[in-house]
């Protein structure tokens, strides 16, 4: 199996996100430059958090127009799995892989902190190694993370078991002291409808050695693993 790492100009937890790969994980990866169409016959496709082209107009809304990304759209919709953490949820829901939008945090500051996170779903390629209810420590940093859909996207989000985290007190408890954006039902991360994408702004990649506090983040990674050696 071999992953891809996009790198934008201003992505940076580009070489974070290949490190787990290359050194915790094990397995072959290669960075992917915007520019090129080119995805070197990869297996799964993982989109980093930074600011892509400085987050100028909007997070996201300049990614989405790049030409790698257009090779990623084709991507998964021919059932590849694309992980894109924090700007690359961002830039998920702005290319339409993804229902819905970031929009600035609730309280419009700038968050960097260890989260926790209940594990929604067991049923994709990327939370298949956890268990439905099980709570992860995980850190976000973004300014950009609250989370909206309209009620349709929602009520099929929550009908298709289609949402992977909720952020969570430390006992499981969703509420709203334990929401640090204001995202709509305290989601952090969903899953696209064919169940190969998944978007989320928790940081597994920095999560995934005990070096860094939490090794709760490799979980998502080693199910992917998982699943690209099954299929």
């Amino acid at each position: 199996m071999k992953f891809g790492v996009l790198v934008f100009p201003g992505s940076n937890c580009d070489q974070d996100t290949y490190n787990v790969i290359a050194e915790v994980a094990g397995q072959p990866v290669t960075y992917l430059w915007h520019d090129s169409e080119d995805l070197a016959g990869v297996d799964a496709v993982l989109v980093p958090g930074g600011f892509a082209y400085g987050d100028y107009l909007r997070t996201g809304a300049i990614a989405h127009f790049s030409p790698v990304m257009q090779s990623v759209k084709r991507f998964a919709d021919g059932g590849g799995l694309v992980l894109g953490i924090c700007n690359g949820f961002q830039i998920l829901t702005e290319s339409g892989l993804l229902p819905g939008a970031l929009m600035r945090n609730a309280g419009l500051k700038y968050i960097c902190k260890q989260v926790h996170l209940r594990t929604e779903t067991t049923n994709s390629a990327f939370t298949s190694k956890l268990k439905k209810g099980e709570v992860l420590q995980i850190p976000i940093g973004h300014m950009e993370g609250n989370y909206f859909c309209t009620p349709e996207d929602l009520r099929r989000l929550e009908s298709e078991d289609r949402i992977a985290f909720r952020y969570a007190t430390p006992g499981g408890d969703i509420s709203p002291e334990a929401n640090p954006n204001g995202s709509l039902g305290n989601i952090a991360g969903i899953l696209s409808e064919n169940r190969n994408v998944l978007g989320m702004m928790p940081h597994p990649d920095r999560s995934s050695e005990d070096l860094l506090g939490s090794t709760d983040g490799w979980k998502i990674f080693a199910s992917m693993i998982e699943a690209l050696a099954t299929h």
